[in-house]
C-alpha cells in the first residue's frame, strides 16, 4: 500500500508525461530523464499536458506501486521549473492532490515554550 510518509522523498517531474505509460515506461522516465533510481524508495509524481491526470510511482521493496487519479473538473496546480524534477514536501503533495496551490504560501514560525 502506498502511504505518503514524511520519511519518503517526493519528486515532481517537470515535463508533461503521456499517461499511457505504465510501470516500465514511468520507471524509464525516472532513470533516463530525471536521472534518478526508480527503485530508491522515492515517490515520483507525473502530470499530463493538460494537468488533469496525475500518477505517483513508488518502489515498495518488492515491486512498483502506482497511484493514478483523473480529475473530472479543474486542473492540478503546477509552476514551471527549469530542472527535470522538483523536490516536493509531503505537505505540498497532499495539497496538490487536494487541488490547493502551494505557491505563495509560507510556513509561519512556530515557537516552543516551556
Amino acid at each position: 500500500m502506498l502511504g505518503l510518509s514524511a520519511n519518503l522523498r517526493y519528486f515532481l517531474c517537470c515535463s508533461a508525461i503521456d499517461m499511457r505509460n505504465g510501470f516500465d515506461g514511468l520507471s524509464g522516465i525516472v532513470r533516463n530523464h530525471l536521472k534518478k533510481d526508480p527503485i530508491s524508495g522515492d515517490v515520483f509524481i507525473f502530470l499530463n499536458k493538460t494537468r488533469t491526470h496525475i500518477k505517483l510511482l513508488y518502489w515498495d521493496g518488492d515491486g512498483f506501486a502506482l497511484f493514478y487519479k483523473r480529475l473530472e473538473r479543474g486542473r492540478y496546480a503546477f509552476t514551471p521549473h527549469n530542472e527535470p524534477s522538483k523536490p516536493m514536501k509531503r505537505e505540498e503533495l497532499l495539497m496538490l492532490l487536494e487541488g490547493l496551490s502551494f505557491e505563495g504560501m509560507r510556513r509561519k514560525k512556530r515557537y516552543k515554550f516551556g
